[in-house]
């Protein structure tokens, strides 16, 4: 019996998407597009499969030179402003050191721009588009203009150096929703790095947490976190002032002989939810489960999978959550 039985949380349903008994690769990353018609999933052998939400369908599949190698690692779709009123274009990067963009639905790529010597394990959009960090193997946390596609500034730090930054590699990005110039990273270093544009620095820091995919978030000023580690994986921080405001059991009956759930992924449910939701996933018991952010009960699970649970994204409605991972299946469940 697994930890999830013991502690008897509902089972969630979940539909799975698109046929994968030909390819199981590897489902690195989720995203769904702004009005949640599609969800876009970043395949371990680079290429890009475009699902229709409703039906589950592969409807695009975005397949770029060199395919084949290695993974596309990080998704965003592009916020529509009054600058770029297209559609439906999407931010994908890779471990081969790539930034494209793509329009979806017509399947090309309308530029890349190549990092070199590195791998690129996260990005964000700033919540106009107008800009956009990257971020992954060589420590560096760098901002690009939407708009001409040229690097603003190269910020880094952390051991040895003489300002504040990343000693290690970093897989998670967020920008603040409604912020020009602040912005969290966080990494195998053990801390979430606080960016301000104003000054290219970091300004603040929150230590004592291991971050291993996309496991960052942000709403009304608490932070969200999720480890890699057998416990005190799920955490909230005061923005602020660094502080841990408590932590998110993901068993309510712990036992030293039990296996946990080490996360790579943690989310918010949508603040037209006021994030009163905590997803989180990953190895180990290879789960993912849904918590109540004020009851700090866990609500549903998945179960234990086969692989581990790398990534997942709230329907932009909060009505549904797409999770996948190690055995390359869309897991897609509505609330």
């Amino acid at each position: 019996m697994d930890g999830s039985a013991r502690d008897d949380v509902p089972k969630l349903k979940y539909r799975t998407f698109g046929d994968n008994s030909k390819t199981k690769t590897e489902i690195f990353c989720l995203r769904h597009s702004l009005d949640g018609q599609f969800l876009a999933a970043g395949i371990g052998d680079g290429t890009i499969r475009i699902f229709n939400t409703d039906a589950g369908k592969v409807v695009y599949q975005l397949i770029h030179e060199g395919t084949g190698s290695l993974p596309t690692t990080c998704i965003r779709f592009r916020p529509l402003t009054a600058a770029s009123k297209t559609k439906n274009v999407l931010l994908a990067a890779g471990a081969d050191g790539m930034i494209r963009h793509w329009h979806v639905t017509s399947g090309k790529c309308l530029h890349t721009i190549k990092e070199e010597n590195n791998q690129i394990y996260a990005i964000d959009y700033r919540y106009d588009g107008l800009k956009f960090v990257t971020c992954g193997m060589d420590y560096k946390v760098r901002v690009y203009d939407e708009a001409t596609k040229t690097l603003m500034c190269t910020m880094q730090g952390g051991f040895g150096k003489s300002r504040p930054g990343h000693s290690n590699r970093v897989f998670s990005a967020k920008f603040l929703p409604g912020s020009e110039n602040l912005f969290l990273t966080a990494g195998w270093d053990n801390t979430v790095q606080i960016w301000d544009l104003r000054v290219d620095t970091s300004v603040r820091s929150i230590f004592g947490v291991h971050i291993c995919g996309d496991a960052i978030d942000f709403y009304d000023n608490t932070v969200l976190t999720g480890s890699w580690r057998p416990k005190d994986q799920i955490q909230l921080w005061d923005f602020d002032s660094c502080e841990l405001i408590e932590s998110i059991p993901w068993t309510t009956n712990p036992s030293p002989n039990k296996e946990s759930c080490m996360l790579y992924a943690a989310q918010f449910s949508p603040a037209s939810d006021r994030a009163s939701l905590i997803a989180a996933g990953g190895s180990g018991l290879n789960e993912m489960k849904i918590f109540n952010r004020h009851s700090k009960l866990a609500t549903g699970t998945t179960g234990s999978f086969t692989r581990g649970i790398y990534s997942l994204d709230f329907h932009p409605s909060g009505s549904a959550i797409a999770a996948a991972g190690g055995d390359g299946v869309v897991y897609y469940m509505n609330k």
